[in-house]
């Protein structure tokens, strides 16, 4: 249980009937792969990143519970369309649910928030655990703020 919340599991349902169990965690490492594939090419860790948002205390109980009902709903929205979960979907299948997703009011606010911090992962000072030796900085030429933390404040 070394994520936590990340971890912890999520039951989908297509109405009555139970078709799959998922974590936080499955999804959102594929979906963040989807979305930003140069933070994969970098080799930037954005899940462990991601751990970190879900432990902190200035991220609101409200929004955490977003982020895990919007892996819910991915993955019913998956089964509706293929009858397979998000994480078991083609590359092109995947693309295809993405686009269908980014036009929903939820959707489209799931994806805004999973960007937001995958970019943040990737842009950040390394010791947040996302920009591994500075990938995301030198990616964009880009010299990161100085002094660096030499904690993490959060």
């Amino acid at each position: 249980m070394q994520y936590g919340f990340l971890s912890s599991s999520i039951f989908l349902f297509d109405g009555c009937n139970l078709f799959g169990i998922t974590t936080p965690y499955a999804t959102i490492k594929v979906l963040q792969n989807d979305l930003v594939p140069q933070a994969k090419i970098l080799g930037i860790n954005t899940i462990s990143y991601m751990h970190l948002v879900f432990k902190h205390s200035k991220i609101s109980d409200g929004d955490k519970k977003f982020l895990k009902n919007g892996v819910k709903w991915l993955n019913e929205e998956a089964y509706k369309l293929y009858k397979r979960e998000y994480v078991k979907l083609t590359k092109h299948q995947r693309e295809k649910l993405l686009e269908i997703v980014a036009k929903t009011s939820w959707g489209e606010s799931f994806l805004y928030d999973i960007m937001s911090y995958t970019f943040e992962a990737m842009l950040g000072d390394p010791i947040y655990g996302g920009n591994n030796k500075e990938a995301g900085w030198k990616w964009l030429k880009f010299q990161g703020g100085l002094p660096h933390p030499k904690k993490v404040y959060i």
